[in-house]
């Protein structure tokens, strides 16, 4: 008997649903019709008198405006970019490191004694992390930090980036002299030459590519890359231009050594791993057509979400970086703000009315006496790629954005 009253709100939800996202063609419809009926009142004879009656200037503006204002739209007006496809770094499963290896390995460092062990030991079992995920190969000797090398850096660099771009281009039959545009971005290793100057040399890609590489921006640089790209296929001459765009975070020179908690944390959690996508102005071959990207900024705001995540020394002056313990929050509301920038452009309007109208309740009535609508954001979205952070952080999304408990991804556990 308890299910009635739900199936009745979901049965009334559905109808609003229906009526309010299709109420702009409904109207456009019903007032086509009107014109319509308006204009054959007059008959035939009548429209022809009246057009033989006008000004030829008048003519003359009704026949060419129209035209002028649709050819400056088009020119205007941004070009659609699409993914044509991506490629991800498969690891060799000799670069396999399952808990016990990791820990054993980690027992081997002078510094960590057994309270830092066993808060390691805490935080894999509870990251979400599988027996199946991998390490660069300086991570597998014994201890690590001292294997951990330039050398072994620019030689992980090279076996993720190249070995995605070399399946990429294999999957997409696209050449490497088609390639208009190149953005690469790594945040902890920027060498020189740099990663864009290694793609060029190896690839023989063309002189007046436009390349650039972002470093430093963390784990929002990958949709940094991807803005970056729209940006500049926007000003390439011609259409059908191409651009690649390459994600991947270099550990090998990161190894920290130390024994602050908050600094051991990228040792556990982060594993080796990369991506490559193709990008393009032309919709031939493509997947998916980009249609927003947004970004939302709090460091300029909030001291504690600048550093948040921050590269430092500790006390002995070993360098590593320090994931604040509040940075789950802080992610938490940088999400909600960036939820309250993308709603407008892809909530359908039944949502859209649901969550003014809940607005506007709250700061009328007071926030604590009416709850904050949370839109449903599987109204707009068929499937969502969350970032693979953690735990921590699918948790912290699926709470924001009112998703459906959903099991720990694969590419965690991979």
């Amino acid at each position: 008997m308890s299910s009635a009253p739900t199936r009745l709100s979901k049965a009334l939800m559905a109808v609003y649903r229906r009526v309010v996202d299709n109420f702009a063609a409904v109207v456009t419809v019903q007032l086509a019709t009107a014109g319509l009926v308006a204009a054959a009142r007059f008959g035939p004879e009548e429209l022809a008198n009246r057009i033989r009656d006008a000004r030829p200037v008048h003519l003359f503006l009704a026949a060419f405006l129209p035209f002028a204002a649709m050819t400056i739209y088009l020119k205007l007006r941004p070009r659609a970019v699409y993914l044509v496809d991506y490629a991800c770094f498969r690891t060799a499963p000799n670069c396999r490191v399952p808990f016990s290896t990791f820990l054993e390995h980690a027992r081997q460092v002078p510094v960590l004694n057994d309270r830092s062990i066993r808060f390691m030991t805490k935080l894999l079992e509870r990251s979400g992390l599988g027996e199946e995920t991998c390490l660069p190969p300086a991570h597998h000797f014994i201890p690590p930090y001292k294997y951990c090398t330039l050398e072994a850096a620019r030689g992980e660099v090279e076996l993720v980036v190249f070995s995605a771009l070399d399946d990429l281009f294999a999957k997409t039959g696209v050449s490497p002299g088609a390639i208009d545009v190149l953005v690469v971005n790594c945040s902890l290793f920027c060498p020189t030459p740099s990663f864009v100057d290694m793609i060029i040399n190896r690839y023989k890609l063309r002189s007046d590519v436009r390349s650039t590489h972002l470093s430093g921006m963390g784990c929002s640089a990958g949709l940094i890359s991807v803005g970056l790209a729209r940006s500049l296929l926007q000003v390439v001459p011609h259409q059908g231009a191409h651009a690649l765009v390459v994600s991947t975070e270099t550990i090998t020179p990161n190894y920290y050594v130390g024994s602050e908690r908050a600094m051991l944390l990228p040792n556990c959690l982060f594993r080796i791993g990369g991506a490559a996508a193709l990008l393009s102005t032309s919709p031939a071959k493509a997947r998916f057509r980009l249609r927003h990207v947004v970004r939302t900024l709090t460091g300029g705001s909030h001291d504690n979400a600048y550093r948040c995540v921050f590269q430092e020394e500790d006390e002995h002056g070993n360098v590593g970086i320090n994931l604040n313990k509040d940075l789950m929050t802080i992610a938490g509301n940088a999400l909600k703000a960036n939820i309250t920038a993308i709603g407008p452009l892809v909530l359908p309007a039944s949502e859209q009315l649901l969550f003014a109208a809940s607005f506007i309740a709250r700061k009328v009535l007071g926030g604590t006496n009416v709850r904050p609508y949370i839109p449903d954001f599987r109204a707009a979205f068929e499937h969502f790629c969350i970032h693979a952070g953690g735990r921590a952080v699918i948790d912290e999304l699926q709470r924001s954005l009112n998703l459906y408990p959903v099991e720990i991804p694969d590419v965690l556990k991979h």
